[in-house]
């Protein structure tokens, strides 16, 4: 009788042993799922920053004689992705939002850190996105250079 309850006890010790190594398996794998879960997080939130893309910020950002030429290039992307298109003409009137533009152009035009390639993209490609402005964009480029003082 003795061994009997011998082999019984030790059977009972396996299967604590076994259920207890699973809890410790099964609690281990849910912490690492929230530690990645976790990272996860965090790294897609960093990866995706917020870009203020309003126009007035940008234009504020343009005018600053510290931006380098790097910056600047972003700058006017941003504009011509999110701001490119102007509103249409109001008859033979430009319409009122394509001041923005022509200051845009004038301030690029007497910045520090300009170069001739950022100015030629930046009216090529508003040129492109907006034909019946051409004549317009034509003259705020004038101003901007003969604003430059040689």
């Amino acid at each position: 009788m003795e061994i009997t309850a011998l082999i019984k006890f030790g059977t009972l010790l396996i299967l604590v042993l076994g259920l207890l190594i699973f809890i410790f398996f099964y609690s281990a794998k849910k912490k690492r799922h929230k530690v990645q879960s976790k990272k996860q997080h965090t790294s897609s939130s960093i990866t995706t920053p917020k870009i203020n893309t309003d126009l007035d910020y940008l234009r504020a950002q343009i005018r600053k004689q510290k931006t380098s030429a790097e910056e600047l290039k972003v700058l006017l992307d941003l504009v011509l992705k999110h701001h490119g298109v102007i509103h249409k003409k109001l008859g033979l009137r430009t319409h009122p939002d394509f001041d923005a533009y022509t200051e845009i152009m004038i301030v690029l035009c007497r910045h520090t850190n300009t170069n001739k390639n950022l100015i030629l993209n930046f009216d090529r490609e508003l040129r492109r996105l907006n034909p019946e402005y051409s004549k317009e964009i034509n003259d705020a480029l004038t101003k901007g250079l003969n604003s430059r003082g040689v």
